[in-house]
């Protein structure tokens, strides 16, 4: 559904660039009409600038994606070894101790992984989020009451840090799904792209024909690069996806069978 939407969203980018394209062409027909020699010295000086920022701002909006698409697959890695770390860990609990913790374990995995299996229906992850974090509690609870007894100051170092741990990069990694550039740079990113095809459309004003070859080169560069953007910054609802990276809580929660 929503890569459909992505799909529909490069499309209309497109549409709109050649319509803006189109419009241009004829602002500069008209322009030439009143005035065929007039100094545009000023106004390619001013043009320039317009496509110097609109350079900017994608190459700094796609690479700041990019960075983010990055750090959510290596977040993912991190929580599996904190998991997994916590998990050996419990090895130097009372024997006794260990079966509810490890049960508990299973489950936690399994609730991690279904939170991100159920986007991008907010309200079924964010149940499953809530899940997780009653395990938590549950876990935490657990460990601290194994490691209160009498000589176990030793498991207490190993087991509640590495739990910490844990927790911690779950919520990390919960933060950073919900980080994104704020929308007035997107609406900045579009209405520069559109402003900028009707200055390059103004440009071409000069031919009597149209050169199809570079409007639709335009059109279609800009709108793939606006739709990669979007794609890195949600990548748990279109195309580009870090869902494979999910496989490692499945090998983590495979050890604990």
């Amino acid at each position: 559904m929503f890569a459909l939407l992505g799909a529909l969203f490069a499309v209309g980018i497109f549409l709109g660039l050649l319509l803006c394209l189109e419009l241009g062409r004829r602002i500069g027909q008209r322009r030439l009409a009143r005035d065929a020699e007039a100094d545009r010295a000023g106004a390619v000086v001013l043009e320039g600038a317009v496509f110097g920022l609109l350079g900017l701002l994608i190459a700094f909006t796609f690479s700041g994606a990019a960075a983010r698409f990055d750090a959510r697959r290596q977040l993912i890695v991190e929580e599996a070894n904190a998991i997994g770390t916590a998990y050996l860990r419990l090895d130097v609990l009372p024997s006794d101790a260990q079966p509810p913790l490890r049960d508990r374990f299973r489950r936690y995995v399994e609730t991690r992984r279904a939170v991100y299996r159920k986007l991008p229906d907010i309200a079924a992850a964010e149940a499953e989020l809530a899940n997780a974090t009653a395990l938590q509690g549950e876990i935490w609870s657990l460990a601290v009451k194994a490691s209160q007894n009498e000589g176990s100051q030793p498991a207490r170092g190993l087991v509640l840090p590495a739990l910490n741990a844990m927790i911690d990069i779950a919520t990390t990694r919960t933060l950073a799904t919900r980080i994104h550039p704020p929308i007035v740079i997107f609406a900045a990113l579009l209405v520069l792209v559109l402003g900028s095809a009707v200055l390059a459309g103004s440009d071409m004003a000069n031919g009597e024909t149209r050169d199809w070859l570079h409007i639709l080169a335009f059109a279609a560069t800009m709108a793939v690069a606006l739709y990669v953007i979007v794609e890195l910054e949600f990548p748990r609802l279109g195309l580009v996806r870090v869902d494979a990276f999910d496989q490692v809580l499945g090998d983590v929660l495979a050890t604990m069978r």
